[in-house]
């Protein structure tokens, strides 16, 4: 928005815009190569013991010879958009424009496509830094149904997903995600709620139905990630699509009774070849 050349002042222009001259002149420092390295190794640690706070992973880290301080490891935390998964009441009061919806799921027998799908966002991390990774998945058939990458954690990239997912597969009947400020900005479930879908959101902390889609990272960091070192933000995007379109369309999985995401979605079954 601000145009360096312009023959108006840099000032003027930013106040003009409503923008603070500190923010205009502010030049984003690179995460040190130490910090990737931490980083990395809390995304780790995090996917085997999502139970695990600041602290615990302080621990952990210090175990394997790294000395690090609980804050700055929270620091790091909140960067890569992770938090520990365990229930506790939620005290928190929502402003009237990022309203908390109610939990929708409980009980509920899911058992076909479109039924309920729901979303999160994954940290990515790649050889010089680190983009975050947004999924739309049925969660009946685990299909991926559209994804994004982005080097931010704004609302826009998932809105984007969003979007795609109901723009090619129609719309569920329950939407569920957690209470990330993402999946309660107008944004988001302003387009939720104009298609009429009943939005869901888990409690605070809460691992149950956002299970799925941890399985699904899981998945997508044994299989792709560690196995390869992005070295930019578009290899990261390609390469992801490539894996989860291989998720999708060949990857089998026991839940599914062999089946792929894809088998499932579609209603197709697997056929079994005699040697």
């Amino acid at each position: 928005m601000i145009d360096r050349n312009h023959a108006l002042p840099v000032i003027r222009q930013a106040k003009a815009l409503g923008v603070s001259r500190s923010s205009v002149y502010y030049m984003p420092r690179p995460v040190p190569a130490e910090d990737l390295k931490l980083m990395r190794r809390l995304d780790e640690l995090h996917l085997d013991h999502p139970f695990a706070g600041a602290r615990m992973l302080r621990d952990l880290l210090r175990r394997e010879g790294v000395t690090v301080g609980r804050r700055h490891v929270s620091t790091l935390m909140k960067r890569m958009g992770i938090e520990a998964i365990y229930r506790r009441p939620n005290t928190s009061k929502p402003t009237p424009e990022h309203k908390i919806y109610p939990y929708l799921l409980r009980g509920v027998k899911i058992d076909r496509p479109n039924q309920v799908w729901a979303t999160d966002i994954s940290y990515i991390p790649m050889r010089r830094g680190f983009v975050y990774l947004v999924a739309i998945v049925d969660v009946f058939t685990r299909r991926v149904l559209s994804h994004r990458v982005s080097i931010t954690m704004e609302a826009e990239f998932c809105v984007e997903a969003l979007k795609e997912a109901l723009a090619k597969y129609g719309k569920p009947e329950i939407f569920n995600t957690d209470q990330g400020s993402q999946f309660t900005s107008i944004d988001f479930t302003g387009v939720l709620l104009d298609e009429k879908v009943s939005i869901s959101m888990d409690g605070k902390g809460a691992w149950r139905d956002n299970v799925f889609v941890e399985r699904l990272w899981r998945s997508v960091k044994y299989e792709e990630v560690y196995l390869r070192a992005y070295e930019s933000v578009s290899e990261a995007r390609n390469s992801l699509g490539r894996y989860l379109a291989f998720y999708n369309e060949r990857r089998p999985h026991s839940s599914l009774d062999g089946r792929t995401p894809d088998e499932a979605y579609y209603g197709k079954q697997v056929t079994v070849m005699a040697a």
